[in-house]
């Protein structure tokens, strides 16, 4: 469990800014570790932010002029090489796309070639020194092992006591220390330096400083403080101050990046005149502290949403979905940074951002891609406010989808490791009918039985566990085939005996006159794609899955499909599904390669970047309407009904057309998943809203 305190541990790692007055503006790179490369005369350093003293930025300082490397080409064996030059035993990862912000001077190497078992990066191939067609927002960076070379030095390193790091920053009440709700939202803000933690000196100190101060600790605004009592406060204590002259301009990710000076360890007088730094943060709706700042929050006029962020395994990161003529789409990540994802992260209550991620790092989205280059300055109060550009289906691709992972306030609720055991030994339940959204920060806050426990008997047979994991599947149907290839069929009962088997044929098939006669059958395709992070396996292990004779392979979910067809008002009138499922990759994306195949009693599932596709002419892809009246429909299919199987995101997994049959032929039109148009679409979507989940509504 994480330790129960007040403040909120800061994610950035060590930033280090020069103990002088040159400090001033953006922080200088780390100028260790380096080396001296023989003869050649490099140096080599890790620069840029966000980031760790074992990653960054990668620059080497040739003929007395420091440069980067351009990303093309760019592999884990060039990484090696870079790490080992300085001074760590290998890499562990690269980043691109300028991840830590883009350099200045000339790019020094470009299409950089290695095996990874160069010496030197001068042994590896390229396009020669300074001969590139790069711009700096493609420079590459490195993340090393934290493990040095044995007998490394690292000679050409300015010594360390001339240098001086905020590690962290925090807020800490200035009464009730301790006794504190959380998240603590009000309090002097106090930044952790290598000899403890200090106070700032609030001399000059401004709203643009609190912004800053407030976004790093998750959340979204700032509001006035009653300074008259905190002056009278400061009056009473004893202080010690280790930071002043803060100035931002309100757009900084972190407050290393702001104009700052350090105290020295000399100074007489520190802060004449001045008091601690103090600020008071407005958290966002999922971590209003108190009802009364929901309901204030609850009373202002809200429209829906026009951001939303898809596919993470944490409040506060994933994918970065826009809302444009009803339609979510995804945003490209072409000059995606931190400045627009500080915009996205406060827009949805969420502090600045740790992380603008590129290259689909929270899964590709399907359909439109609304905008590209977007140029936030960091001010704005949506990402629709931003300049960007319009673009054609060529211009980008779903590889390319941003994300952000914003900052969030420390609840005291975040559980680092979760194990499940053996309840042999409980003696006592205490919580029962528990009922979740998914939203909640804590089981406390789902709907439950309460003091009434239903569940009195104890013991592994009826004790809940959970099995935790940073990334999860999340299926989606490719709506737009079910509308293409939707057609009837009348089919003869004679070529049906397997599928009545699998109870794939409504009940009254049962007092057909077999093997006279026929069934009347609307078929369609179905491709389900997997986007998420981690692979689509069976609940069940192979020990279980049954074998069917009539279709020659094991099915290894009970049921994985519905498919059904609603009147506009929700009345289901016929209905299909998957009662047992074959799962294995169709096709994949170019850079994948297939890993499952029902075949031969083969590993089932569906790979991240894959697809499974059951044509409209196989068993049981068809739903039975042989006693549909004429007349308007819904058309309905829900992926993973039961929530068998984990995913990120379930509210994806609900697909509904509009379809009208008039006894001989049938039109489907306006495929869509539940939750791929707005509010208002979806309610003038006939008159029942269908699914946007896998749950009724």
């Amino acid at each position: 469990m994480r330790p129960v305190s007040v403040w909120q541990w800061s994610p950035w790692g060590l930033l280090l800014c020069l103990l002088c007055s040159s400090c001033l503006g953006s922080p200088s790179p780390s100028t260790g570790p380096e080396k001296k490369a023989g003869s050649q005369g490099l140096r080599f350093r890790l620069a840029g932010f966000p980031r760790k003293p074992y990653e960054g930025r990668v620059e080497i300082q040739r003929a007395g002029e420091w440069g980067t490397i351009c990303d093309d080409d760019f592999t884990l064996q060039a990484a090696h090489v870079l790490c080992r030059e300085l001074g760590f035993t290998e890499a562990t990862g690269w980043t691109h796309s300028a991840k830590y912000g883009p350099g200045t001077g000339r790019i020094w190497l470009d299409n950089l070639s290695c095996s990874g078992t160069e010496q030197s990066v001068t042994e590896c191939a390229s396009r020669g020194w300074g001969n590139s067609d790069c711009t700096h927002d493609e420079d590459a960076g490195v993340i090393c092992k934290d493990q040095r070379l044995p007998g490394f030095s690292d000679s050409n390193v300015i010594e360390v006591e001339h240098h001086l790091q905020v590690e962290e920053v925090r807020i800490r009440p200035a009464v009730g220390w301790g006794r504190r709700p959380l998240p603590v939202t009000e309090g002097l803000v106090e930044v952790r330096l290598p000899d403890g933690w200090s106070q700032v000196c609030d001399k000059g100190w401004s709203a643009h400083n609190s912004h800053v101060v407030c976004g790093m600790l998750g959340f979204p605004s700032e509001k006035r403080v009653n300074a008259a009592f905190y002056r009278l406060l400061a009056q009473r204590q004893q202080h010690s101050f280790g930071l002043h002259g803060v100035a931002c301009v309100g757009t900084e990710a972190h407050l290393s990046l702001c104009s700052l000076e350090f105290y020295r360890a000399n100074d007489t007088a520190r802060c004449p005149g001045g008091a601690p730094a103090v600020v008071s943060c407005v958290p966002g709706p999922l971590y209003a502290a108190s009802s009364g700042q929901k309901k204030q929050q609850q009373s202002k006029p809200q429209g829906e949403a026009r951001v939303r962020l898809k596919g993470g395994a944490h409040p506060g990161e994933g994918r970065v979905e826009v809302l444009k003529a009803s339609t979510w789409g995804t945003v490209c990540d072409r000059k995606w940074d931190l400045h627009a994802a500080s915009v996205v992260c406060r827009e949805l209550g969420f502090g600045s951002a740790q992380a603008a991620l590129s290259g689909a790092r929270m899964g590709q989205g399907m359909g439109a891609i609304h905008l590209s280059e977007v140029r936030c300055s960091g001010q704005e109060l949506s990402l629709w406010k931003c300049p960007h550009k319009n673009i054609t289906a060529e211009d980008c691709s779903h590889s390319q989808d941003a994300g952000v992972r914003c900052n969030l306030p420390y609840t005291g609720a975040e559980t680092r490791e979760t194990w499940y055991w053996d309840s042999g030994n409980i003696t006592e339940v205490v919580m029962s009918g528990v009922r979740c959204t998914g939203t909640e920060l804590s089981l406390d806050q789902c709907a439950h039985h309460g003091t009434h426990i239903t569940c009195k008997r104890t013991g592994t047979r009826f004790t809940a566990g959970v099995i935790c994991s940073e990334t999860a599947s999340d299926l989606l149907l490719h709506s737009a085939l079910v509308q293409e290839t939707a057609y009837i069929e009348d089919r003869p009962l004679h070529m049906l005996y397997c599928a009545a088997e699998e109870n794939c044929l409504a009940s009254s098939a049962r007092s057909a006159n077999w093997p006279y006669g026929h069934r009347r059958l609307l078929r369609f395709s179905s491709q389900i794609h997997n986007l998420g992070r981690a692979d689509f396996r069976p609940k069940a292990g192979r020990h279980s899955w049954v074998w069917h004779e009539c279709h020659g392979h094991y099915h290894s979910m009970d049921i994985f499909t519905h498919y059904d067809i609603l009147t506009p008002n929700g009345t289901k009138v016929a209905e299909g599904h998957k009662a047992s499922f074959c799962l294995e990759d169709t096709e994949c994306q170019e850079d994948v390669s297939k890993r499952y195949e029902c075949a031969n009693f083969g590993e089932q599932g569906i790979t991240v970047g894959c697809w499974d596709l059951y044509r409209h002419d196989i068993d049981c892809q068809w739903i039975d309407i042989t006693d549909v009246k004429p007349g308007n429909y819904i058309l309905q299919v829900v992926i993973n009904p039961n929530f068998e199987v984990a995913e990120s995101d379930f509210t994806n997994n609900a697909m509904k057309c509009n379809c009208k049959y008039d006894g001989h032929r049938i039109w489907v039109h306006n495929c869509h998943i539940g939750d791929a148009f707005s509010e208002e679409a979806n309610r003038r979507f006939e008159r029942y809203p269908g699914q946007t989940s896998n749950q009724i509504i």
